[in-house]
C-alpha cells in the first residue's frame, strides 16, 4: 500500500525530484574530502576489499574450511570442535591465553561466508566476520576473485560482556584492537591472497590437507 507520506519531504532523503543538480553537486562536493578522519573511516565499521588471482570456487573453498583460519588469520591457531555441532574452538594469540570460538556459516550460492565467534565463550557469537567471494569476471573482466569484508563494531566491543569467562591476568579485551582492525585485517588479507596465489599459481592444491 502507498505511503501518505510524500517521500521527497521525509528529511534526509535527496532525490532528483526534491534535489537539484546543482544542489546535488554541492552536497558531492561537500562529502569529499582529501583526508578523512580515522574513526569517521572505521568507526562503526571495518570494510576492505582485494584481487586474488584465484578462482572463485577454490577462494570460498578455503575460507569455508575453519582450519584454514590458522593459515591466513594472524594469531588464530590450534583449532579442535567443540562438542557442540560446528562450534571450534582455538587460541587467539594476540590475547596471549584467550580461547575464541568460531562457527562458520557459508552459503556456496551466493559465496558467502562469514565466521560467527566470541572471546573467551562460545554461547553467544557476536564477533561476526562477514566475507563475499565475487567472480573477478563479472567486475573487473578479468579471471579470478574479489573479497569483500565488513565487520560491525558491536556494542560488546566496548565492554566485555563475560568477564569471568576471562583468562586470569589478561588485561586486554578485543575490542580495544578496533582502531587497529584495519590494519590488522589487511594484514590477514594480504595473507589470504599470497596463500591462494601461490597454490594455485603453482598448481598446489587449495587445502593440501583434504586429499581428493
Amino acid at each position: 500500500m502507498p505511503s501518505s507520506v510524500d517521500i521527497n519531504l521525509i528529511p534526509n532523503v535527496h532525490r532528483f525530484e526534491n534535489c537539484p543538480k546543482d544542489e546535488m553537486n554541492a552536497l558531492a562536493m561537500d562529502l569529499t574530502h582529501a583526508v578523512y578522519p580515522h574513526d569517521q573511516v572505521y568507526g562503526k565499521y571495518c570494510t576492505l576489499e582485494e584481487y586474488i588471482a584465484c578462482p572463485p570456487e577454490a577462494v570460498f573453498e578455503y575460507l569455508s574450511d575453519v582450519h584454514c583460519l590458522a593459515e591466513w588469520t594472524y594469531s588464530m591457531r590450534d583449532f579442535a570442535p567443540t562438542e557442540q555441532d560446528g562450534l571450534y574452538v582455538s587460541l587467539d594469540k594476540i590475547g596471549s591465553a584467550t580461547r575464541i570460538f568460531t562457527k562458520v556459516k557459508s552459503v556456496p550460492g551466493a559465496m558467502t561466508v562469514d565466521y560467527h565467534c566470541a572471546w573467551d565463550q562460545g554461547d553467544a557469537l557476536w564477533m561476526i566476520y562477514l566475507m563475499r567471494v565475487v567472480p573477478a569476471q563479472l567486475v573487473l573482466n578479468k579471471p579470478g576473485s574479489v573479497v569483500l569484508w565488513t565487520n560491525c563494531k558491536h556494542p560488546h566491543y566496548e565492554n566485555n560482556p563475560f568477564p569471568d569467562a576471562a583468562p586470569e591476568g589478561r588485561d586486554l579485551w578485543v575490542g580495544d584492537l578496533w582502531p587497529f582492525f584495519y590494519a590488522g585485517h589487511h594484514v590477514e588479507m594480504q595473507n589470504l591472497k599470497s596463500i591462494l596465489e601461490h597454490r594455485h599459481a603453482s598448481g598446489e592444491a587449495i587445502r593440501p590437507w583434504v586429499s581428493k
